[in-house]
């Protein structure tokens, strides 16, 4: 008999230097014993320190990905990461409405650790109209939120009304992620059915942050499939975030080497 393990499929970039993006949500996937497929939304050339280039793979050949695997496959969650421009998010959506039975997380990429922009602006109402209406929950950080909900978001009150409000807005759950307020513990906020779950962790303090949303959004997505529900999914998803920051792995870089200075984390 061969094993049928549940399957999960990520819609994302590609990060060369596989901290983030589509490897990084195949590595979460393999680590809750879930088989991954992928969609390939761009290809981006970078580091934890540096994205040099963003090349977007056609909407069409997206579709393509897409429909083969939602046919071919038992699909039991799906999650999204960087889709890029409008067209990307439109050729997602034309295909996802289809599938309204599967779970979604939608985690709504719009900046690099870097600093550099993975999303083009006009493709931010084309998340707010056609994706996140079909979403299980969308898991924004305070700077993507700020984005979405129209104000800063930057103490646990505001935090609050920032959920409440987005979710009541897309008609979807709402993981609110707090990481960027700074402080002993990271606290992130789940809205569902208009009721608020803190889930709070003791901050580690690691350089080796690369890839901590795509990861935490593969691990719900995982979680999902296994058939937890959504508060369950999330729990195991930050104990599993938290255990990977506390054994980040760190390398000098050939060049950090040759220059006497200090490498990427």
């Amino acid at each position: 008999m061969h094993a049928s393990p549940p399957v999960a499929l990520t819609i994302a970039g590609s990060d060369c230097s596989a901290g983030a993006g589509l490897q990084a949500d195949l590595k979460t996937f393999q680590h809750f014993g879930i088989f991954g497929l992928t969609a390939v939304t761009c290809v981006v050339a970078e580091t934890p320190k540096v994205v040099r280039s963003v090349h977007a793979v056609p909407p069409t050949i997206l579709q393509d990905q897409l429909h083969v695997l939602l046919e071919s496959f038992p699909v039991a969650a799906i999650k999204t990461g960087m889709l890029f421009s409008k067209a990307h998010i439109v050729a997602v959506t034309e295909i996802l409405q289809q599938y309204r039975g599967i779970p979604l997380v939608i985690d709504p990429v719009m900046i690099a650790s870097t600093g550099d922009p993975l999303l083009e602006e006009n493709a931010i109402a084309a998340y707010k109209e056609r994706l996140f209406p079909l979403a299980t929950v969308i898991t924004p950080n305070l700077d993507e939120a700020e984005v979405l909900w129209g104000a800063p978001a930057r103490d646990e009150e505001t935090m609050m009304r920032a959920a409440h409000e987005l979710s009541a807005r897309h008609g979807c759950a709402v993981l609110l992620k707090g990481g960027h307020l700074g402080g002993p513990e990271c606290a992130d906020l789940l809205v569902e059915n208009d009721l608020p779950t803190w889930f709070r962790a003791a901050r580690i303090d690691t350089e080796a942050s690369h890839g901590t949303g795509c990861t935490l959004s593969a691990a719900i997505a995982a979680n999902l499939a296994l058939g937890k529900d959504l508060h369950e999914a999330i729990a195991a998803s930050k104990q599993y975030l938290e255990a990977t920051l506390a054994t980040s792995l760190a390398w000098e870089s050939l060049a950090a080497l040759n220059q006497g200075t200090v490498g990427f984390h």
